[in-house]
């Protein structure tokens, strides 16, 4: 990671937070989540700031969850630009079951009377209320 920018204030950061099970696995998790991180149009800082906030973000199954997840967003009328905002706010985001998370609370919001533009605002606005219950 120190190799991505990481300070190494930024590096124990992401270790505490990831706790004793830290062995990032550079080519298989880490570089191809950077590197999605930034074609979705991500700086920087940007996502050095979202994986320190949430190191899990290293760990994800990007095939499998995290991008089935944003071009649903997409589809949803979200701009590219918006969802990079919305991932640098919530960077759990991109950890959210799309199943069980997301199509519900789009589900829930469409039943307030919001139409597509609207729920799509409101997630880039919100991009919390994607996530569970607290």
């Amino acid at each position: 990671l120190s190799s991505q920018s990481f300070s190494d204030g930024e590096l124990s950061k992401i270790k505490v937070r990831y706790g004793q099970r830290f062995e990032p696995d550079v080519e298989n998790k880490i570089k191809p989540c950077l590197r999605w991180l930034s074609e979705l149009g991500l700086t920087e800082f940007e996502i050095r700031k979202v994986v320190v906030a949430f190191p899990a973000a290293l760990r994800q199954r990007l095939e499998e969850n995290s991008k089935p997840a944003v071009l649903w967003l997409k589809g949803l009328g979200m701009d590219d630009s918006q969802v990079a905002k919305s991932i640098v706010k919530c960077p759990q985001l991109i950890s959210y079951s799309l199943e069980e998370n997301m199509k519900p609370r789009v589900q829930w919001l469409r039943g307030l009377g919001m139409d597509a533009p609207r729920v799509a605002k409101t997630i880039a606005t919100f991009p919390q209320l994607m996530g569970g219950y607290s």
